[in-house]
């Protein structure tokens, strides 16, 4: 059964299942439902818990033996095994198959890994464990989930907030519940008597937001340049390669006039996103992009980012960040036709 760590605590109350498959690249949610399973399992008295990690070189009869085998002074276990890669190969799928059909009262499976695609959760041995416990995806929040999930955890800390507040965790936070968490706790020291003002708030927070190039790539195709501004800048503080974002930025621009052409000569685009591999989550992405690009502003992109791209080779530019962001203009789009790249300074 799936169950999403938002309905997690409040669905899950009673007896522990055999069980609990936490997958997901988000990191702090997972810790929030593996502490919450260990504290459970400890009042249901499963006193013995151990630790596997099932890396390239685990030897899967230690877990064979560690689901039948208990201290003197347990008679209840719970066993964590960390899946590194999310799969366990043949042989752990086989193990984990038949562990599930021998499930125990008296033994708490927790697997936690990154996130579990279609072909995991189509797997034999992720199918028998799910019939017998909980699958509990935890994907990364954003908007109003994110800024639900700070205000549950201000009110849980027993701190103030106002939309305000909200708006201003989240934005400094985005991307990373880690530091959402951090910083609620640090506030928490600062204020114990919960009462905080905004500009409290604004004085105690370290900008911490979290992102990648896939993101900004994402909001590029959607068209919300203010927000891949910032997460460009973002990029530019953690250190990113700025060829790294270049690549992403041309690969973008072949896979949009591909699609543009197809559209042109009357194929459906079924065929064309089968053809580019493009998954169907991501696929309204393309399409709003083809939507507001025109077959000129895709090939001014082409002419632009080529020209680009010989500057940085000939690392002819001193601020290339100040580049890349010209560049990501041109996914709105905008008129930069008769704006020179050449920003040297």
């Amino acid at each position: 059964m799936q169950v999403y760590p938002n309905r997690f605590f409040d669905t899950d109350k009673g007896t522990l299942k055999f069980c609990y498959l936490v997958f997901g690249d988000e990191p702090q949610q997972k810790l929030d439902i593996i502490d919450n399973l260990r504290q459970r399992a400890k009042e249901q008295g499963f006193d013995e818990r151990q630790s596997l990690v099932a890396d390239s070189q685990f030897d899967w009869s230690v877990l064979i033996e560690a689901s039948q085998s208990l201290s003197l002074f347990s008679s209840r276990q719970m066993i964590e095994l960390e899946l590194p890669t999310g799969k366990p190969g043949t042989e752990g799928g086989k193990v984990l198959t038949q562990m599930a059909n021998d499930a125990s009262p008296d033994t708490l499976l927790v697997i936690h890994g990154p996130k579990a695609g279609r072909d995991v959760q189509n797997a034999k041995w992720f199918k028998s464990l799910d019939k017998q416990g909980i699958f509990v995806p935890c994907f990364p929040l954003e908007g109003r989930q994110l800024q639900q999930w700070i205000t549950q955890r201000m009110s849980a800390s027993g701190l103030a907030h106002t939309p305000d507040i909200i708006k201003l965790l989240s934005d400094y936070c985005e991307g990373n519940l880690l530091a959402a968490r951090q910083e609620i706790e640090k506030l928490t020291l600062l204020y114990p008597q919960g009462d905080i003002t905004l500009k409290q708030v604004e004085g105690a927070l370290v900008d911490q937001s979290r992102f990648n190039v896939f993101q900004l790539i994402d909001l590029l195709l959607t068209g919300e340049i203010q927000k891949a501004v910032k997460v460009l800048c973002r990029l530019e503080s953690e250190g990113i390669e700025p060829n790294i974002i270049l690549w992403a930025l041309c690969r973008e621009q072949q896979t949009l006039s591909h699609i543009q052409f197809a559209r042109e000569q009357g194929q459906p685009l079924a065929n064309v996103w089968n053809e580019l591999r493009i998954w169907k989550s991501r696929q309204n992405l393309y399409q709003a992009a083809i939507n507001r690009l025109s077959t000129y502003h895709i090939a001014q992109m082409q002419n632009k980012l080529a020209e680009a791209d010989s500057l940085f080779k000939s690392e002819q530019i001193e601020k290339p960040y100040v580049m890349l962001c010209h560049l990501c203009l041109l996914f709105m789009p905008a008129a930069l036709d008769n704006i020179a790249l050449d920003l040297s300074f």
